[in-house]
């Protein structure tokens, strides 16, 4: 028998199974990403509208990363521990009344089934299937009547996801004023710096949400770079006119 140093393999499923629990989030990533990316370069750019220093630049944009960060995790969280609450609710209550009621719930699956083209004895058949397994049957009723689906994915780690997301991709326009401070030599074109930073980030971002959206690469990738520019441009000028007002 013939012995090799070679470590075992992952086995196919389980290495679906490690990317599959990463990837659920990718939506959360991007979306996070986004609004991190166009919201901190659209204060980079209202700033560089009104010609303030560097030291100015990371007060305003640390300070929108953190508090515009933790509202929107904060606000994802909240929405989505609703959903799963009032998901939740409705299951109960359809336990209760296949416990209470049973015969009028078991009369609501076969007009469901009937509904959709069965009859007969074919009708009877998968009304008896469903209706001898609980789970099976609340399940069936929460998507078909009540058109609800259980959110597996957890609410905290969620709004945890787009806290992250929101930080690292809205720092990527900070990074060059924050260099600048630190060192000693200033670094020219400051702005113009940032713009190309940041013109990386929505194009890597955009593509990430062709992939969670399933849409074509190219639109989705110029929808975000168009989304930035367009914000960023207000905030722009926005910043220069107050600044010539004031």
């Amino acid at each position: 028998m013939e012995i090799t140093g070679s470590h075992p393999k992952r086995a196919p499923h389980q290495q679906n199974s490690w990317l599959n629990k990463y990837q659920q989030y990718l939506a959360e990533f991007v979306y996070g990403g986004i609004d991190g990316s166009v919201t901190t370069f659209a204060v980079v750019a209202g700033s560089a509208g009104a010609g303030l220093d560097s030291s100015v630049v990371i007060i305003l944009g640390f300070a929108n990363l953190i508090a515009d960060g933790f509202s929107m995790s904060v606000g994802s969280y909240l929405s989505n521990k609703s959903d799963l609450e009032n998901f939740q609710k409705h299951e109960r209550n359809e336990y209760w009344e296949i416990e209470n009621i049973p015969e009028q719930e078991r009369e609501e699956v076969r007009q469901i089934y009937r509904d959709k083209g069965f009859e007969g004895e074919l009708l009877e058949k998968v009304v008896d299937v469903i209706t001898e397994d609980k789970d099976r049957w609340v399940d069936v009723m929460m998507k078909e009547e009540l058109e609800m689906m259980k959110q597996l994915k957890s609410p905290f780690a969620m709004g945890l996801v787009t806290f992250i997301s929101f930080i690292l991709v809205g720092l990527i326009p900070l990074l060059v004023y924050v260099l600048d401070y630190l060192v000693a030599s200033p670094i020219d074109y400051l702005f113009l710096t940032s713009i190309a930073m940041t013109f990386f980030a929505f194009f890597g971002i955009g593509f990430l949400k062709s992939i969670v959206n399933q849409t074509s690469k190219l639109k989705s990738i110029a929808e975000t770079l168009f989304l930035g520019a367009a914000a960023a441009t207000l905030a722009y000028y926005t910043g220069n006119v107050l600044e010539k007002l004031f």
